[in-house]
C-alpha cells in the first residue's frame, strides 16, 4: 500500500508561494478507508486555505476532521476549521477522513493549496509552468492506525470519528455540558472548567468531548444509551455516585481515551446491552475497586451474544481491585499492553465469552487471568506473550475468535514505563 505521497508539479503565483502534501492512507479494510492529508506550508504565511484534490479511482469521502469536506464527482475540497485556518511558513496541519473504495484505492496525483499547485518547493513572481511528475514512497507497515491514534474494535462498523471537523463549544458546568451533549448533531464540546454534580448525563450521537488541562468531573457521570459515533478524551472522574462512563442499551463505535478515574461507586467504564464496537484506551484508574464491567449480567446473552466487541489497550490499572476487564459474552475482546499493578486480579472471561490477552505487564497480581468467576459459568481466554513479576499464575481455555483489524502488540516487559509514562488524563494535547 502507498502510505506517503510528496506530489510535484508546476505553478502560477504572482507571490512567493508553495506547499507540500503529504496523503497518508492509514487503514483500509473491505470497502473502506481512513486517511491523513498534512499540508505543509513552504511559502508566504497563510491564513485561511482550501486544498482541492480529484480522485481517480471513484473513491469518496464518508467522513473527514480538521477541515470542511465537500465532494463533486471525483473533486475534493477541504476547507480549514475555525481553529487551524493560519498556517506559518514552515508549518503543518493534517486534515483527516475516512472514506469509501471499490475497485481500486490509488493516492492522487495532485493538489492544490489556495488555488497554487502544490510543488514540495517555493515559487517567485514567474508566471511559467513546468512539466508535472510526482514521486511516492512506499512504505509496509503491520500498524496502519486511522487518524487520531485510534485502534481496535471502534475502527471497524464505519470508524469512529465524534464530532469530526465540527466547531466546538466550551462548558464549564453540568447544565451546560448535557444541554451541548445531547441530540444527534455532530459537535465538538470542550470541558473548559472543574465542577461538582450527581447523576448521570446523558450524551447522545456524533459527539467528541474533550476535557480541558487539569479539569475534574466530581460526583457524577456519563451515560451513553443507544449513542452513536461518540468520543471521550483527557477528563478526569472522581467519586461518582452511580458509573463514570456507561455504554449501554446498543451504543455503538465508542473511543474512550486518556482519561483518569478514582474512588468512584461503581463502574470507571461499564459496557453493556447489546454495546459494540468500542475501544477504551490510555485510560487510568487508581484508589478505586470495581473497574471495567464488560457485559450487564449472566442472564442478557440473548442480547448480548454476537456484540460486546471491546478493546483495552494501554490503559494503566493502578491498584484498582477487580475488573479489568470482567468480560461476558463478548467475543472476541482484545486486551493487549495494559498496565497492572497490585490488583485483585485482572481479567476474567466468562459465559462463553472469548478474550485474547497479550503483551499486558503484570505486577504484584493476585489472579493475572481467570476463567469464569463469582458463580458465573466459564468463557474462553486465550494469553500470550505476557510478563508477570510477583504474580499468581495465569489461567487459560480455549480459543477465541480472529482480531480482524490491524494493530502492534509493544513487547509486554516495556509497557510498564510506557504506559505509566503515557496513561491517564492530561498525557495529550486536545
Amino acid at each position: 500500500m502507498t502510505a506517503g505521497l510528496v506530489v510535484v508539479g508546476g505553478t502560477s503565483a504572482s507571490a512567493a508561494a508553495g506547499c507540500r502534501v503529504d496523503y497518508t492512507i492509514t487503514n483500509q479494510w473491505d470497502t473502506g478507508f481512513g486517511a491523513n492529508v498534512t499540508i505543509t506550508n513552504l511559502g508566504d504565511a497563510v491564513s485561511g486555505w482550501t486544498l482541492q484534490w480529484d480522485f481517480a479511482a471513484g473513491q469518496s469521502v464518508d467522513s473527514g476532521w480538521g477541515g470542511s469536506f465537500a465532494q463533486s464527482g471525483s473533486t475534493v475540497t477541504v476547507t480549514n476549521a475555525a481553529w487551524n485556518g493560519s498556517i506559518g511558513t514552515g508549518a503543518s496541519v493534517t486534515p483527516g477522513f475516512n472514506g469509501k473504495w471499490s475497485d481500486s484505492n490509488p493516492v492522487p496525483s495532485s493538489f492544490k493549496l489556495n488555488g497554487v499547485a502544490c510543488t514540495g518547493s517555493t515559487t517567485g513572481t514567474s508566471t511559467s509552468t513546468s512539466t508535472t511528475t510526482s514521486t511516492s514512497t512506499t512504505t509496509t507497515t503491520t500498524n496502519q492506525n486511522p487518524p487520531g491514534g485510534l485502534v481496535g474494535w471502534a475502527t471497524q462498523n464505519g470508524g469512529t470519528t465524534g464530532g469530526g471537523s465540527s466547531s466546538s463549544v466550551s462548558v464549564g458546568n453540568s447544565s451546560a455540558l448535557a444541554s451541548a451533549v445531547s441530540g444527534t448533531s455532530a459537535s465538538v464540546v470542550r470541558v473548559t472548567s472543574s465542577f461538582s454534580c450527581s447523576g448521570m448525563i446523558k450524551v447522545g450521537s456524533n459527539k467528541t468531548i474533550l476535557g480541558a488541562s487539569g479539569v475534574t468531573i466530581s460526583g457524577c457521570g456519563l451515560t451513553l444509551s443507544g449513542s452513536k459515533n461518540v468520543i471521550i478524551r483527557n477528563l478526569s472522574f472522581s467519586g461518582w455516585d452511580d458509573d463514570a462512563i456507561n455504554v449501554e442499551s446498543g451504543s455503538t463505535n465508542v473511543w474512550i481515551d486518556h482519561n483518569s478515574f478514582t474512588n468512584g461507586y461503581d463502574g470507571a467504564v461499564d459496557i453493556k446491552r447489546a454495546s459494540d464496537f468500542i475501544t477504551v484506551s490510555w485510560n487510568r484508574t487508581y484508589n478505586h475497586g470495581k473497574t471495567m464491567l464488560l457485559g450487564h449480567s449472566d442472564g442478557n446473552g440473548s442480547q448480548d451474544i454476537g456484540h460486546l466487541r471491546v478493546t483495552y489497550h494501554h490503559n494503566y490499572f493502578d491498584g484498582s481491585g477487580t475488573r479489568h476487564p470482567r468480560v461476558r459474552f463478548g467475543n472476541p475482546v482484545h486486551v493487549f499492553n495494559n498496565y497492572y499493578r497490585d490488583n485483585e486480579y485482572g481479567v476474567a472471561s466468562t459465559m462463553n465469552a472469548g478474550v485474547l490477552v497479550e503483551g499486558n505487564y503484570f505486577e504484584n497480581v493476585d489472579e493475572p487471568t481467570l476463567v469464569g468467576y463469582a458463580g458465573s459459568d466459564p468463557g474462553a481466554l486465550v494469553q500470550r506473550n505476557n510478563y508477570f513479576v510477583g504474580s499468581g499464575s495465569p489461567e487459560s481455555a480455549g480459543s477465541v475468535a480472529s482480531i480482524p483489524y490491524s494493530y502492534s502488540v509493544d513487547n509486554a516487559s516495556g509497557v510498564k514505563s510506557t504506559v505509566v509514562n503515557g496513561a491517564g488524563a492530561g498525557k495529550i494535547s486536545v
